[in-house]
């Protein structure tokens, strides 16, 4: 087990810390959840730059850092969802929450032929994974219907065009082999 892995770890660890804190019937709840998940966001990043950095990356570091990433956005986006109880908020939650079901689908059946590297993480994956983290981040700190909120949801609409450009950008890449048997 090595730096990146156990912060990997500990972001998979604070999911239901950024849970409970959010339902608090405390005033600082919301700031408290958008604390932990800002946190579990910087480990993200971290846990990257070190496993590249101390050239300490691992199957077990590559299997996991996704699937943290998939966790925490989703239950964070469940939970605004609830939250917010918005049509306005669902649409790009649904599209998020969807679009990482059918990539990693997609992956998985990319690595079944040997190949993955036609569906690797692009920059466009990158950056829709930073407004994601950026507007969850908003939205958890902040009240329905304020100032924040908005900013929240607009950029996570934001996000929610990039995770559709990305998705087409994968689907694109995989198409060939998508379509061979039909």
């Amino acid at each position: 087990m090595n730096i990146p892995n156990v912060l990997t770890v500990i972001r998979i660890a604070l999911i239901p810390c950024i849970v409970v804190v959010y339902y608090l019937p405390y005033g600082w709840s919301l700031y408290g959840a958008a604390g932990i998940f800002a946190m579990a966001a910087a480990t993200d990043w971290l846990d990257g730059y070190l496993a590249r950095k101390l050239n300490q990356s691992t199957a077990f570091g590559a299997f996991l850092d996704p699937v943290a990433d998939k966790l925490m956005v989703s239950v964070a986006l469940v939970m605004l969802v609830e939250s917010y109880a918005d049509p306005f908020l669902t649409v790009p939650a649904v599209i998020i929450i969807g679009r990482e079901i059918v990539i990693s689908a997609l992956r998985e059946w990319m690595a079944e032929l040997g190949k993955r590297a036609s569906v690797a993480v692009s920059i466009i994956g990158k950056l829709k994974t930073m407004l994601q983290m950026l507007a969850i981040f908003l939205l958890l700190g902040t009240v329905p219907g304020s100032t924040g909120a908005y900013v929240g949801e607009v950029t996570l609409y934001a996000a929610a065009v990039l995770t559709l450009w990305s998705m087409w950008m994968y689907l694109r890449a995989a198409w060939p082999d998508l379509v061979k048997d039909l």
